[in-house]
């Protein structure tokens, strides 16, 4: 604990404790708290709150429209492949089919069959992408299109037709705007029926 300095004798002078004035150029004095041997406890690392998310309600302003994209995805079915629903299906804005549904369908707006789907039964939509098989009665209000793999049969009714190279219409096919008002079915014509290449 106690040093002597080089060329001093022990009689020269008293000894200095080692944290005087003379040694603080060599040693620095101890600290209380240090990191290494400290009595106190270590820090408890920071836990982040837990915070739920709670969906945010959107606020409808009087007189503004509605928002259309919410309540499509609401009411959207799907039926899957290897499934199979008969019935009635009502308030649904977009069926998409990919089994096999043998159903009617009134009020929708968009109808889709896949290239395994099967719809059988009526139909009234706003449009109709049929890339599988519809048999039945159709009636499209604005566009129907029979892509490369769709088969149509039956009554058809629509406002604009698009047919791929490879899709099979058959049946009693007219426009919307051609159905005279006392019959419920057009007489056929050889007329070519319009295109709609868009």
């Amino acid at each position: 604990m106690f040093q002597k300095k080089k060329g001093e004798g022990e009689g020269d002078s008293p000894r200095t404790p080692v944290g005087s004035r003379e040694d603080d150029v060599s040693t620095p004095p101890l600290k209380p708290f240090t990191r290494k041997g400290t009595q106190m406890p270590p820090k408890a690392p920071q836990v982040p709150a837990f915070r739920t998310e709670i969906p945010r309600r959107t606020v409808e302003i009087p007189g503004a429209p509605r928002r259309q994209q919410e309540s499509s995805e609401t009411k959207k079915l799907t039926v899957g492949r290897d499934i199979c629903l008969s019935g009635d299906i009502t308030s649904c804005d977009k069926l998409l089919v990919e089994g096999s549904v043998q159903a009617s369908l009134s009020d929708a707006h968009i109808i889709e069959i896949a290239e395994t789907g099967f719809f059988k039964g009526s139909a009234e939509v706003d449009e109709a992408d049929i890339n599988g098989r519809f048999e039945g009665q159709l009636t499209v209000r604005e566009r129907l299109v029979v892509r490369s793999h769709g088969l149509v049969s039956g009554t058809v009714r629509y406002q604009r037709l698009v047919v791929e190279e490879g899709g099979v219409i058959a049946g009693d096919m007219a426009l919307l705007e051609d159905i005279p008002a006392d019959t419920e079915t057009a007489p056929e014509s050889d007329a070519a029926l319009p295109l709609d290449n868009g």
